[in-house]
């Protein structure tokens, strides 16, 4: 499975998830910034230099309600079978469930690993864990909103590289968001080197409701 160090685990037995789609009310802050050099090697083909993270509350889910933290250090750019949008490509996610690790590995591909969670997604927030090599690793979040809120009505595609080719799925969102300022600190064997420290501009989901559906395989013939 396409993992960086924070997101590889030895651990291949997890407590197991109903199938998607997965329906959730959820609040999360997101940001995005240039892609550093170490975070463009990550992924190499159509891609477009810019890094986006995202931590995420799951007020409910078919799993309960649970945490994450996820990153793509770069986006595939749409055509080619990609569909009319970019898409994440996400080596890097963490959570504080166990059945959401099985359903992120299991559904979509995604190397879901445990973490500690800490604070509030919209305000100061924390995440903690150790990667494969035991080394730990952070990120760090203190973000604040800027003006009224407005409605957003969009969906966020994934294409997880596999042996075959991509995998892709898609979540669609509705809710309410407004613009944000992300103050960020992220540290690890990998993280370090590809998530900027330092304020970035982003987007808080201050209430939505996503639904991620089931994913499908793009071969590498079909590229």
């Amino acid at each position: 499975m396409w993992s960086v160090t924070e997101s590889e685990s030895a651990r291949t037995e997890w407590p197991e998830s109903p199938p998607p789609p997965w329906p959730a009310e959820v609040k999360a802050t997101i940001w995005w910034h240039r892609a550093r050099p170490a975070g463009r090697a990550l992924l190499k083909g159509r891609t477009i230099p810019i890094t986006m993270v995202m931590v995420i509350d799951y007020l409910n889910s078919p799993v309960g309600p649970y945490r994450e933290v996820l990153a793509s250090p770069v986006l595939q750019r749409p055509g080619r079978g990609m569909g009319p949008m970019p898409r994440i490509s996400v080596p890097f996610i963490a959570v504080d469930s166990e059945t959401s690790v099985h359903g992120g590995r299991t559904h979509w591909h995604l190397p879901k690993v445990l973490a500690d969670f800490g604070g509030d997604v919209l305000a100061d927030a924390s995440v903690s864990g150790e990667g494969a090599s035991g080394d730990g690793w952070s990120v760090r979040t203190k973000a604040k909103g800027i003006g009224p809120s407005f409605p957003i009505k969009g969906v966020l595609g994934f294409a997880q590289p596999s042996d075959e080719g991509s995998l892709l799925a898609t979540a669609r969102l509705t809710g309410k968001a407004r613009l944000a300022r992300v103050q960020v600190d992220a540290s690890g064997p990998s993280l370090g080197k590809w998530i900027t420290p330092g304020t970035h501009f982003g987007l808080q989901i201050v209430s939505g409701r996503m639904a991620t559906g089931v994913s499908s395989l793009l071969s590498s013939g079909q590229v």
